[in-house]
């Protein structure tokens, strides 16, 4: 009797591995960079980060020119000026140049955090769509090609033109 159980247990587990693995996995790539870059909306989005880039930039420039002019002042009125004097100087040219590094850090994190922003309703976009095509063609994984090296990757399987053709673009 126990072999009997021993035997169809067997058989059972032969049974459900032979049907897990008639299930085939279909895997899918598609470059999310190259599509991005398709995107209209793109040439829209570079253009806001731009504009937004340009008030930060402007603003740097203005704080450099009033380096330049504090530490040319400086240098010609250095050695009239007392100790006291040249120290204050010194403080004021020092202080400035620390603020006008983290007002660069800052103006990078914030053009980079807009950036972002910009391009969320874009990715978002464009995730729907990847994600809509590949289950009408039965994939059960999409790999970004721009993100991984693919050593072998039939064309059957690369989904831009599809993900083109439900974004309309050409």
């Amino acid at each position: 009797m126990k072999k009997l159980m021993k035997v169809a247990l067997v058989a059972m587990c032969i049974v459900f591995m032979g049907s897990f693995a008639k299930a085939q996995v279909k895997i899918g790539y598609i470059n999310q960079g190259d599509l991005v870059q398709a995107m209209p909306e793109l040439k829209t989005v570079n253009t806001q980060i731009e504009a937004y880039k340009k008030q930060f930039i402007d603003q740097l420039t203005t704080m450099n020119n009033e380096l330049q002019t504090k530490g040319q002042a400086y240098q010609t009125k250095q050695t009239t000026m007392t100790d006291a004097a040249k120290s204050a100087a010194q403080a004021e040219l020092n202080d400035l140049n620390k603020r006008i590094q983290e007002y660069q850090q800052n103006a990078s994190q914030q053009v980079e955090a807009k950036g972002n922003d910009l391009m969320k309703p874009i990715m978002e976009k464009v995730h729907i769509a990847i994600d809509a095509v590949a289950k009408e063609k039965g994939f059960s994984y999409v790999f970004d090609s721009s993100q991984t090296q693919l050593l072998v990757s039939p064309p059957a399987d690369d989904m831009m033109a599809a993900v083109k053709l439900k974004l309309g673009l050409k």
